[in-house]
């Protein structure tokens, strides 16, 4: 049958079994709840609350009555003082102290005070919860703790307006009499509580969402940690064995310059043949550039560009081939690693000693310039060229293979442009 239909008594009691049965269900999972966290004594409290007023949806005498509102202010206002941080034992002691005493004097009362003092300690308690929940209104927060690590936060403007209003339906039931309006009024009391269970759930999905939040905040943080560790590492790592290698090449450089170099001196000024001595000199210079490239330490570029102009003039000289050295006209501060400069060195020797065993030139230009973050040298010579027979056997023949390899170990190219009766022109190109 429609509840629309029945008489309005009948309409408000299924009303306030539907408050009881939904009060009932709330309880029941707030009790689910506490137990998971089991330090946690808020929910409880709220529990405890609703189940305390499920006696006042059947008929009950006037003490019993009161003593139920009793216990419902009891663990309502230790819940809402609970939520805010706040506990205080001779609170906790008038509040036990309340549920005896109020119960008590309606009991012993003569039978003409009985409803006036029912009436004066319900205004007590409602007073009461009303003065709890106008604190939580100006702090302007409400504490709602499910985890001991990190309390949920929720505003108590979620509870209904009217919830709070309808606090003093008790006492405006025995005012003005029990009729349909004001019985009406009697769902306050479990609306205000069941608000408290909705914020209690609500406070409930919110930790869970800032707990989900901050597991991927530290999951993100974790891998960001891993990371750098995996990087200083890998930087220690290259380090260490740059250490070492660096080390070894200076006991290598220092093996070579104090043993070998020693002995190939020695040859120089010792041996009677013109020959050896030479040949013990030119190992002697490729040691000594051997021994340079191992240190390490990085070369003015314009010192480099000292050392091949002299070693280039006097080599070409001693052939009878005019040499032309031009050089970047502004001053030059930039400077090449070791290893570029060892590596360049060898192919102006090798362009070079071509030029001297197979140009036949009798005129060669070297110039040298800087563009942007490269280093240009081109190296021009007027003789006979490479025959289209040679062309084949270029690399192999005169040792544009090596001059081509060591280029490219410096992120360069060398190019070699030529033809029969114009010359050679070899362009190396290197960046600083």
């Amino acid at each position: 049958m429609d509840l629309s239909s029945l008489p309005p008594g009948n309409l408000l009691h299924a009303a306030i079994g539907g408050a009881a049965a939904m009060l009932l269900l709330m309880a029941a999972l707030m009790g689910l709840l506490s137990l998971q966290h089991r330090r946690e004594k808020h929910v409880r409290l709220l529990a405890a609350m609703m189940l305390c007023w499920l006696p006042l949806a059947f008929p009950m005498p006037d003490w019993g009555a009161l003593l139920a509102r009793a216990l419902v202010t009891f663990f309502g206002v230790r819940y809402l003082l609970r939520a805010m941080d706040y506990n205080r034992a001779s609170l906790d002691f008038a509040l036990a102290a309340q549920c005896l005493l109020a119960p008590l004097s309606v009991l012993l009362a003569p039978a003409g005070w009985a409803p006036t003092l029912a009436i004066l300690w319900e205004l007590l308690m409602m007073a009461a919860l009303l003065a709890v929940l106008g604190l939580q209104w100006l702090r302007g927060r409400h504490r709602v703790t499910i985890s001991t690590e990190s309390p949920a936060e929720e505003p108590s403007r979620l509870l209904p307006a009217s919830a709070v209003l309808l606090l003093l339906s008790p006492v405006l039931t025995g005012l003005i009499g029990a009729n349909t309006a004001t019985g009406w009024a009697h769902l306050g009391l479990p609306l205000l509580m069941l608000g408290l269970g909705v914020q209690v759930l609500l406070a409930v999905t919110h930790q869970r969402r800032v707990a989900e939040a901050r597991n991927v905040e530290a999951e993100q943080q974790m891998h960001e940690r891993v990371a750098e560790v995996e990087r200083s590492y890998a930087a220690m790592a290259e380090a260490k064995v740059e250490q070492v290698t660096e080390r070894e090449r200076k006991r290598i450089a220092a093996d070579l310059h104090d043993d070998l170099g020693a002995k190939l001196l020695t040859i120089v000024h010792t041996s009677e043949s013109d020959r050896i001595s030479t040949l013990a000199r030119e190992a002697l210079e490729e040691m000594r550039l051997s021994v340079r490239g191992l240190t390490g330490k990085p070369v003015q570029l314009l010192d480099a560009l000292g050392d091949w102009r002299a070693e280039v003039v006097a080599r070409l000289g001693q052939a009878n081939i005019m040499a032309e050295w031009k050089s970047p006209a502004e001053d030059i501060i930039h400077t090449l690693p070791a290893r570029a400069y060892v590596q360049t060195t060898r192919i102006v020797r090798e362009a070079v000693s071509n030029i001297i065993k197979h140009s036949g030139a009798t005129h060669c230009t070297v110039a040298c310039n800087v563009q942007g973050s490269d280093f240009l040298i081109v190296i021009q010579d007027n003789g006979q060229g490479i025959s289209s027979e040679s062309d084949a056997r270029l690399d192999r023949g005169h040792g544009m293979s090596s001059m081509k390899s060591r280029a490219k170990q410096m992120h360069g190219q060398c190019l070699v442009e030529s033809g029969p009766g114009w010359g050679t022109v070899i362009r190396l190109t290197i960046p600083l």
